[in-house]
């Protein structure tokens, strides 16, 4: 057996020792969502820590657990806290959640992220709906033998992030008074935040925020077959567009403060789902 697909199976069993719940929607909650939570009707949690062999972020702002409950009537499962392929860990380490939480049975993975925009019409708190993306530098999670149990050798990337997902969102933003940009999201591997010349790359690329995650999750949820939508608030303006030095203080305090509308337009936009 695929080691990768092993190590899966083992933590499904983990989660399944624990828990019978079953989740449509799997929810990715980045920097300033942590407390989601608290707005969802809660079954169950798991901690990272009790799941043998999962990956434990170690990023300040994440913390490490699944929230099995209902956001209205649907099932959902919240990742609060994801790790990073920063931090170490292997790639298939980093998308191991994802493909767990479709194992569990979601069929909709919703992804969260902050990000530095890159497109001179945004401003810090705005919300970017991606509309497409572009990895660069990050492995792709697919490379090696495929796990056929898991999906095709070659899927296709044309229609990665779900049209009528994106209706719901964007027709839910208006309906909330929300601002909501769309966009093309990059991720690079970080930690560091990305130069001003790497950021006039991105630019030339058709980039308009950029972030350290995110992409390879969607690249291993459209291999396994789940419909992907994803939201990523504009924290601050990229390196080299203003004079300021970039921090994850900073990051986090604009997160933060963008936060009950982010709340707002992820819960009622699930409740639609």
């Amino acid at each position: 057996m695929n080691p990768i697909y092993d190590k899966l199976e083992k933590c499904l069993a983990s989660v399944r020792a624990k828990t019978d719940f079953v989740p449509r929607v799997a929810i990715v909650l980045g920097s300033g969502l942590g407390d989601y939570a608290n707005d969802i009707k809660v079954e169950c949690e798991i901690d990272y820590h009790d799941i043998e062999g999962f990956p434990v972020s170690t990023v300040p702002g994440h913390a490490g657990k699944f929230i099995f409950g209902y956001v209205g009537e649907v099932p959902v499962v919240c990742m609060k806290g994801r790790v990073h392929f920063y931090e170490g860990y292997p790639i298939s380490d980093v998308v191991l959640p994802t493909r767990l939480m479709k194992l569990m049975g979601a069929e909709i993975l919703f992804l969260t992220n902050a990000s530095g925009g890159l497109n001179t019409t945004f401003c810090a708190g705005d919300f970017m709906m991606l509309t497409d993306h572009i990895s660069c530098f990050a492995p792709n999670p697919l490379i090696g033998a495929n796990i056929d149990e898991l999906g095709t050798r070659f899927p296709d990337m044309t229609h990665v992030y779900d049209k009528d997902l994106r209706d719901i969102i964007e027709q839910t933003a208006k309906e909330n008074n929300i601002k909501l940009q769309k966009g093309v999201y990059a991720q690079l591997t970080g930690p560091s935040f990305e130069s001003p010349a790497e950021i006039r790359m991105l630019r030339t690329l058709g980039v308009d925020a950029v972030g350290m995650s995110t992409v390879v999750e969607a690249i291993a949820a459209n291999h396994m077959g789940m419909k992907i939508c994803g939201i990523s608030c504009v924290c601050n303006l990229a390196a080299g567009m203003t004079d300021n030095p970039l921090t994850h203080d900073e990051v986090q305090a604009a997160a933060n403060e963008a936060a009950p509308k982010f709340k707002k337009l992820l819960t009622e936009s699930v409740k639609k789902f």
